[in-house]
């Protein structure tokens, strides 16, 4: 009886899945309740336990997506009019990218005036939506050696980490890593594949 009712549950799972698109809250949700009603099931070896965990369950699940919702819509509004900048949601991990030869001169970790403010904007997001992580990354082009590229990521990475640092969000919350130019995402033998492999990647990640 247990399983009959777990299959139907991973069941309807597929099939909500494959229905009428689903922001990421509901999918939190949905995926939350599966996850509670198999460990519901573990733990009461019954119905009744395995209902409990669903609805636990999807309020965690739920809970998540809906705030990392809205910490997305807040960072778009804040970076909106920023040049360079590309912000991608995956599942309820956040990528914001700050293509940096806007933000730094060539060979250089010092920030541009105007791109200081930028990241400023999304460090007064982040230090307002605390429950989160936040990982900073610098990459680099191919232009130079690879000792200098990653220095001069790690450098970029501070820069921007210390900027964040400045407007409020937790220390315990950041960490920083230079990638110099092993992580290419374009071609490093075109002018405009270099301009998009010099870049600040910052993942923003649920706690």
């Amino acid at each position: 009886m247990h399983l009959r009712f777990l299959g139907l549950m991973v069941m309807v799972v597929f099939l909500s899945a494959c229905a009428e698109p689903m922001n990421k809250a509901q999918k939190g949700a949905l995926f939350g309740a599966v996850g509670g009603a198999l460990a519901g099931q573990a733990i009461g070896k019954d119905t009744k336990g395995t209902l409990i965990g669903a609805a636990a369950g999807a309020a965690i699940g739920g809970g998540v997506g809906h705030y990392m919702d809205r910490q997305e819509a807040a960072a778009r509004d804040a970076l909106a009019s920023v040049e360079g900048v590309n912000i991608v949601r995956d599942g309820n991990d956040l990528y914001v990218t700050f293509r940096s030869d806007n933000q730094f001169e060539v060979g250089s970790f010092v920030f541009n005036p105007a791109a200081q403010q930028d990241v400023a904007r999304l460090g007064q997001v982040l230090a307002q939506y605390d429950k989160t992580n936040i990982l900073v990354a610098g990459h680099t082009d191919s232009t130079g050696s690879e000792e200098l590229n990653q220095t001069l990521s790690e450098r970029r990475a501070n820069a921007v980490n210390n900027i964040l640092l400045a407007q409020g969000v937790a220390a315990d919350r950041l960490s920083i890593i230079g990638f110099g130019e092993s992580v290419p995402m374009a071609d490093n033998g075109t002018v405009a594949g270099r301009q998009q492999n010099r870049r600040v990647e910052i993942k923003i990640t649920p706690k």
